[in-house]
Formats: structure tokens, C-alpha cells, sequence
């Protein structure tokens, strides 16, 4: 079928700062790269200043740039979409079906890689061109600071950095402020947007309902492998001196010198924080590149709270199940009997500790190979568990718990790695091979974003193609599993998740020894 291009006035849009000019391609209008801010380094953003004229709007802008090279490993898994990388990086992209002035729902994608790296367009599954269609929806995607441009507190320095540690989050506010002021030029409602995101990007949006700047920007928020713990990706620390001040002796600058740190060239400054930084973070000191607790961002909620005035907000949140699965499985269930499966795990665990396992896995996982024991997350999911338990007692705004369950056609049925359903939320399945499982995967691409659609519109991921998910309470954790039979288990894992814990942190340490998590 013949597809319609279109790039002309009729394309063009009148935002707050000034006419762009995207376009539009089989029925989705498009826009790339708009600027919704901008700022100079450590500072909070500013508005956009005014242009004269028409902005092209065609191209993607640039991204973070990063402290480390990004390696070509992993694409069969997770396909990516490397870029252009400038620190002056506060553009989004939109996607709409419409410039009409309808009302429709806004969903904002918060990309993942930890706060240190990722992109808007990093990977193909972030298009948003199928969601906006098929949803009838307004999809925006976000680039913003990362690593030490976007979370490097240099607040002891004086006042002008008061806020340099929160710099990355400062922005993602920055962006929803763009959209509450212009979304509705581009057929969006701003009084109903969603903010979801996966990893890091779901990090971000927990660190969004903690952020006093960012109330009212945002009305409902899905967090997809993003509850993490403090200490994760960085220390637990918030003296930033140590480090601050091994990076200026690194480039031979005395601490009365700091300010030259805004205008060097960035790959010096990532080449000596990536110098000291091993050792501080080995000592337990404060290594940046996560968000800093303080005025704007009053921290984890799962050591200071929830804030009340986001106790409303709806949340969905889950993760996937073999969160670090991407080494190459040591078995194939393709030729394994489950009495095979369950001997693999005693040699691997030992007798004491398969006994006790494998009758707990056997209650919560009746339709897997025991052998898939060896690969089942138990970090991200008990954080997620207990964050959904937590924020459920507050008795406020709905949390709904789900379980991405799926096996692959890879290595005879490989169960579902991190990031391995972003294909099914964004119904981008066709732009990633290994996600076309046959016979399950156009049942449950339209489960999923039908959910996330349906959570959109009206903060209840219910709809005809899923069995009824209720609501979590403090007491039941009612977990929609997304696989070939999607359906609801009542704190089906809990003691699982409590016997596996401490092999859990051993896997994951062999895991990321054995292969790159991607991101």
C-alpha cells in the first residue's frame, strides 16, 4: 500500500519559542529534535530563547555524550541506535497523529542506561511511531544530561552549583514543562500525560514523584525495571569533596580553580573521573552520576517516603524475568525433562539449598523447567515487590504489579532478558527480530500496550484483551505474568524471592562477569 509523505507549511506547528516544521509519514506527524531548554554546564535549564523563521524539526538532535565507549555486543537482544553526542542535548522528539487540537493522551518516554548513559533513540524499540497510531496517542521522548554533566554535585563549591548534582532530572522537569506549555499544539492534552520509563528511565520516574519541582507535570507513571536501590549504580554517600577533588588533582586545577570545570573539554573531564572514580567507589564514597537527595530531589522513597502530594498518582510497575539473562544459557530445555532441569540445579546450588528452592520455584513458576531457576531475577523483582507493597499501604492512587514472563526463540526458549518487552509496550515487535516468538507474540503485543494504553487514558491498565488485573493492597500483590496465557498470581513469589536472595546477588555477580547488561 502506497504511503503518504508530507513536509511543507502544512507540517509546521507554533510552539512557545517559535514555528518547527516536522513531518508527516503514513498518517503520524513527526517532529525531531525540538529544543526544550537549554542550559550551560552544572546549571539548571533555561527556556528556549525565541527564533525568527521556521526550525527544521526533521532530524534527531543530539544526545548525551558518554563516559565510555558503547561496545556493538548484544543487538540480536536489544538492537540499538547510536547518534550524534553534544552536551547541549535538551531536545525531544514528538510523534502525534494529529496537529488538531484534539485532547489526547500524553505518554513521556524516559530512556534507560542508569543516569550515566542511553538515549531518546537508543533503541529501535523506542520508535514511537506504532503507539502514537495504533493508541491514537501523543508520544514524546526525552534527551537529557547524563553522568557527571547531569549529576556531579559541586554544591561545596558555592551556590551556583547548588543544584549541579540534580542537573539530568532538572531537565527531564524542564521537558514536561515544555509539554504542559506546547503539547496541545500537537494534538496532546496536558492536563493527561503519563511518564514511564525503563531502567534508569524508570529510576527516573520514581525520582520525578520525589521532586517538588514536578508536581502537576505529570498524572500517572509506569516504572519498567526501574525500582533501584541506593547504592546500585553509585555510593551511598553524599560527600562529593572526595571525588571533586581526585578530578581536579587529576587535571592539575586546585580547588579554587573548580569553575575551570565548566568550560573544559568533556572527554578530559570524563577521562580523569574515569580515572578516580573506581577507587572512590570502592571506598564507598560518592562517585556522582546518580541523583543527589536534597531541596529539589528529597530522595528514595523507600528510605524517606513517599511524598503526600504524589500519593495519588496511579503506578504501574513490574519487571522481566531473568533481568541479567544475557550470557549464553548453560542448558537447553528444548532436550531437558524437568527431573533434568532440577538435577542442574542441585550440582549448581547444592542439595541443602535445591531442596529449598526447587518446591518454592515448582509453586510459583508450575509451567517452567526448574532449570530456568539458574537465571531467575531476584534483585530488580524483590525491589519492585517491596516498592509496590509500600507505595499499595498509603491506600492512595492505584499500583498495578506485573511480571514480563515470555520465553524466546533464542538458545531453545531463553527467558526474557532486561529490556526484552519494551518491543511489546511500544507494539514495536517488527523492529526487533528476536522478539517474534511464534504463536505468543501478537496475543501478547497487544496485551501489553493495550495495558499501557489503556493506564494512559485513564490510570487502569484494563481492557478486553486481558483478564481482570486489580489493584495492589498492602496486603496482595496481584501480579499480571505477561507471557503466552497472561493471567493474574496473588504473592505468588514472596517466598521465593526470600529463600533465593542471597544465591540471587551471586548470579548477578557471575552474570555481569560473564557478559555486557545491556541497556
Amino acid at each position: 500500500m502506497e504511503k503518504r509523505f508530507m513536509s511543507d507549511e502544512r507540517t509546521q506547528v507554533m510552539t512557545a519559542a517559535g514555528i518547527v516544521r516536522g513531518y508527516l509519514y503514513d498518517g503520524i506527524y513527526v517532529f525531531k529534535g525540538m529544543p526544550y531548554a537549554r542550559a550551560q554546564r552544572f546549571q539548571k535549564p533555561e527556556d528556549t530563547p525565541p527564533w525568527e523563521g521556521v526550525r527544521d524539526c526533521t532530524s534527531y538532535g543530539y544526545v548525551s555524550p558518554l563516559l565510555n565507549q558503547e561496545r556493538p555486543v548484544g543487538e540480536l537482544l536489544v538492537p540499538h541506535r547510536y547518534w550524534l553526542m553534544d552536551e547541549h542535548c535538551q531536545n525531544l522528539n514528538v510523534w502525534t497523529p494529529g496537529t488538531d487540537g484534539a485532547k489526547r493522551p500524553v505518554l513521556v518516554w524516559l530512556h534507560g542506561g542508569g543516569y550515566s548513559a542511553g538515549s531518546a533513540i537508543e533503541q529501535a524499540a523506542y520508535e514511537g511511531e506504532n503507539m502514537s497510531r495504533l493508541g491514537d496517542v501523543v508520544v514524546v521522548s526525552v534527551n537529557h544530561r547524563l553522568n557527571i554533566l547531569g549529576y556531579l554535585d559541586l554544591s561545596p563549591y558555592g551556590e551556583r552549583y547548588e543544584d549541579s548534582g540534580n542537573a539530568g532530572g532538572n531537565d527531564i522537569i524542564a521537558a514536561l514543562k515544555w509539554v504542559r506549555k506546547n503539547i496541545a499544539a500537537f494534538g496532546g492534552d496536558p492536563g493527561n500525560v503519563t511518564v514511564f520509563g525503563q531502567s534508569g528511565g524508570g529510576g527516573k520516574v520514581v525520582t520525578l514523584l520525589q521532586s517538588p519541582e514536578a508536581d502537576g507535570l505529570y498524572h500517572r507513571g509506569a516504572v519498567i525495571s526501574g525500582v533501584l536501590p541506593d547504592g546500585l549504580m553509585g555510593s551511598v554517600s553524599n560527600d562529593s569533596r572526595p571525588l571533586v577533588r581526585a578530578m581536579l588533582a587529576e587535571l592539575n586545577l586546585t580547588k579554587e580553580q573548580v569553575s575551570e570545570l565548566e568550560t573544559l573539554p568533556y572527554e578530559l573531564l570524563a577521562k580523569a573521573y574515569n580515572r578516580v572514580a573506581p577507587r572512590l567507589k570502592a571506598a564507598g564514597e560518592y562517585v556522582g552520576c546518580v541523583p543527589r537527595p536534597g531541596k529539589s530531589y528529597l530522595g528514595n522513597p523507600m528510605n524517606v517516603d513517599f511524598r503526600e502530594e504524589t500519593a495519588d498518582v496511579p503506578l504501574m510497575v513490574g519487571t522481566v524475568y531473568g533481568e541479567f539473562a544475557f550470557a549464553p544459557l548453560i542448558y537447553d530445555k528444548r532436550k531437558m525433562t524437568r527431573q533434568d532441569g532440577a538435577a542442574l540445579i542441585t550440582g549448581r546450588y547444592g542439595r541443602e539449598a535445591a531442596g529449598r528452592l526447587l518446591p518454592l520455584y515448582e509453586n510459583a513458576y508450575p509451567h517452567r523447567n526448574p532449570a530456568d531457576l539458574m537465571v531467575l531475577d531476584g534483585m530488580f523483582r524483590r525491589y519492585a515487590s517491596e516498592f509496590i507493597a509500600k507505595r499499595a499501604a498509603l491506600g492512595r492512587g492505584a499500583v498495578y504489579s506485573y511480571l514480563f514472563d515470555a520465553d524466546f526463540p533464542v538458545e531453545g526458549g531463553k527467558p526474557a532478558w532486561h529490556c526484552a518487552d519494551l518491543a511489546f509496550f511500544f507494539h514495536n515487535t517488527a523492529l526487533v527480530p528476536s522478539a517474534n516468538i511464534p504463536g505468543v507474540t501478537d496475543r501478547l503485543e497487544e496485551c501489553m500496550f493495550g495495558a499501557l494504553i489503556a493506564f494512559a487514558k485513564s490510570g487502569d491498565p484494563n481492557h478486553d484483551g486481558l483478564p481482570a488485573w486489580p489493584r495492589c493492597d498492602a496486603r496482595e500483590e496481584r501480579t499480571m505474568l505477561f507471557n503466552g496465557s497472561p493471567h493474574v498470581r496473588v504473592n505468588f513469589d514472596r517466598e521465593l524471592l526470600d529463600a533465593f536472595q542471597e544465591i540471587a546477588k551471586k548470579e548477578e555477580e557471575r552474570a555481569r562477569a560473564e557478559a555486557d547488561i545491556r541497556h
